[in-house]
C-alpha cells in the first residue's frame, strides 16, 4: 500500500511538472496501453474489459481533437486522422473486433513515434 502511493506521488508530479510536448507523448503512451488492454480483452471474451479500455482510448483520442490548435493548416489534417481513428474506436467497441483495434493501434504508433521524433529534433535545435 505504501509503495502504490508512493508511485502514486511521482506519477502525479510527472505528470504536473512535464511540458505539453511531454504531455501529449504521455497521452499517446497511455491509449497504446489502453488499446493493447482492450485486444487482450476481446481475446479474452472479456466484453467489459474491452469496453472499458477501448472508452479510455476514445476519451484520449476526444482530448486530442478538443485541443487541437486550428491556427495551424496541418490541425485540419490531424482532426482528419483523429475522426477517423475515434469512428474506428466506435465500431470496434460496438462489434468487439480485435482487426480494428489493431490498425487504430498501427496509427497510434505511428503518431507516437512521428511526435517523439519531432520532441528529438526540438531538443537538438535547442541544444544548437
Amino acid at each position: 500500500m505504501i509503495a502504490n502511493r508512493g508511485y502514486d506521488a511521482y506519477a502525479k508530479n510527472r505528470i504536473l511538472t512535464a511540458t505539453p510536448a511531454e504531455l501529449t507523448l504521455m497521452l499517446y503512451e497511455g491509449a497504446i496501453k489502453f488499446c493493447n488492454i482492450a485486444i487482450v480483452g476481446i481475446e479474452e471474451n472479456d466484453i467489459e474489459k474491452a469496453h472499458n479500455n477501448i472508452q479510455k482510448v476514445e476519451n484520449i483520442v476526444g482530448e486530442f481533437l478538443a485541443t487541437l490548435d486550428h491556427k495551424y493548416e496541418v490541425s485540419k489534417d490531424f482532426e482528419n486522422v483523429y475522426n477517423y481513428l475515434m469512428d474506428s474506436l466506435v465500431e470496434a467497441n460496438f462489434k468487439k473486433d480485435k482487426e480494428i483495434l489493431e490498425e487504430v493501434l498501427g496509427h497510434l504508433r505511428t503518431m507516437r513515434d512521428t511526435w517523439k521524433e519531432i520532441m528529438q529534433q526540438g531538443k537538438l535545435a535547442k541544444a544548437n
